[in-house]
C-alpha cells in the first residue's frame, strides 16, 4: 500500500494564495511518484482533521503565521506525524525577522543593522535616514514591506492606517544596494546560486515572485568563484545556525556596484520556500539534478518528528 501524504495549503495567513499555488503543485507531483495525497486547506481544526484522517507523512507547503512559525509544526509533534521542513524551533526563529539576526550575527554571519520600531512612530517621522526598509517582522513574500527612498520627503502613510493587517511591530533596516541573490540547502549541501534581476520593481516585491515574467533567474549566478562560494558557504551556516532541516533558502544583498561597499549580507532564511511553478528552490534544485517529484519524494522520504 502507498504511503498516505496528507498536503497542508493555504491557512489564513497573507500569504494563503500562493501557498495553495505551492500546495497544489507539491500534491500533484506527489500523486505522480505514486503516494497516496489528501489535499487539506488548512483551518483553525488542522488537528482534529488530522487526528481524524492519520496521514503517514505530512508535507507542510503552508507560507506564514501558524504554517511557518513553529504552530502546525507543534500540533504535527503532538499528534506524531512526521512532517516536512524544519522544526518548532528553528520555524519560531527564522519566521521573527529579528531574532533570527540576532542568532545569525552571533554565528558570524553577516546581517543588515536595524530595529524594531512601531508602525505609528514610524508612520509620524522617519526612523532611518533615508534610504530604508521597513517590514514586518514575521511575513513572507515581501508582503507588507515598504521601501522610503532617497527622495521621499515624508514618511510612508499607509502604515498608520486602521486597517493596517501587517502587525504592529516592524523591523527598519538601511536600504542595502546591489544585487538580490539567494541559495538553498537541500539535504545539508548548498544549490547553486541564482542572480534574480525584478523586471519592472524596485525590488523582488510580491509581483516579482509570483508573478509570470515578474523577474529573470540567472542560474548560475555570475559572480566571481570566491564570492559564489562565500554567498553557499553563508546558506550553509545560516541554515545550520537555525536549526533548519529539510530544504531552506536564504536571500543576500551584495553590493558590487563600482565605488560600493563591497558588503555581502544574509536577509533572511526561508524555512519553508515557495514551491510554485515559478519559484526559486524548484530551480535550484533541477540545477542539481532533481526532477519536481524527485525532490518532493525527498522531503516526504526526509520527514520526520523531533525535528
Amino acid at each position: 500500500m502507498s504511503q498516505h501524504v496528507a498536503v497542508l495549503m493555504g491557512g489564513w495567513s497573507s500569504e494563503r494564495e500562493v501557498s495553495l499555488r505551492s500546495g497544489t503543485s507539491c500534491a500533484a507531483a506527489l500523486e505522480g511518484e505514486g503516494y497516496r495525497v489528501t489535499r487539506i486547506d488548512v483551518a483553525r481544526d488542522i488537528g482534529e482533521v488530522l487526528a481524524r484522517l492519520k496521514p503517514d507523512v505530512a508535507f507542510n507547503a503552508l507560507h506564514g503565521r501558524v504554517g511557518e512559525d513553529g504552530t502546525v509544526q507543534g500540533i504535527l509533534e503532538v499528534l506524531r506525524i512526521p512532517y516536512t521542513h524544519s522544526g518548532v524551533l528553528a520555524s519560531a526563529l527564522a519566521m521573527n525577522k529579528d531574532r533570527a539576526k540576532v542568532v545569525l550575527a552571533a554565528a558570524g554571519i553577516p546581517v543588515p543593522q536595524g530595529r524594531i520600531v512601531d508602525r505609528r512612530e514610524a508612520a509620524r517621522r522617519h526612523v532611518l535616514p533615508p534610504p530604508y526598509v521597513l517590514k514586518p517582522i514575521d511575513g513572507g513574500s515581501s508582503v507588507g514591506v515598504i521601501i522610503v527612498k532617497e527622495d521621499r520627503s515624508h514618511p510612508p502613510q499607509e502604515i498608520g492606517d486602521p486597517d493596517w493587517a501587517h502587525g504592529d511591530a516592524l523591523l527598519a533596516e538601511p536600504f542595502i544596494h546591489g544585487r538580490e541573490l539567494t541559495c538553498a540547502v537541500i539535504d545539508g549541501r548548498a544549490t547553486a546560486v541564482i542572480d534574480i534581476l525584478s523586471n519592472d520593481h524596485a525590488f523582488y516585491d510580491y509581483d516579482s515572485k509570483y508573478a509570470p515574467g515578474g523577474s529573470t533567474h540567472v542560474l548560475p549566478a555570475d559572480l566571481t568563484q570566491n564570492i559564489y562560494r562565500h554567498v553557499q558557504e553563508l546558506a550553509v551556516r545560516a541554515h545550520q545556525a537555525l536549526g533548519c532541516r529539510g530544504v531552506s533558502r536564504s536571500d543576500f544583498r551584495y553590493d558590487d556596484r563600482p565605488g560600493g561597499t563591497g558588503d555581502l549580507v544574509v536577509l533572511e532564511v526561508n524555512t519553508q520556500p515557495g514551491m510554485t511553478e515559478v519559484s526559486l528552490v524548484p530551480e535550484m534544485a533541477a540545477d542539481a539534478g532533481y526532477s519536481f517529484g524527485g525532490l518532493v519524494r525527498w522531503m516526504v522520504e526526509d520527514a520526520s518528528c523531533d525535528r
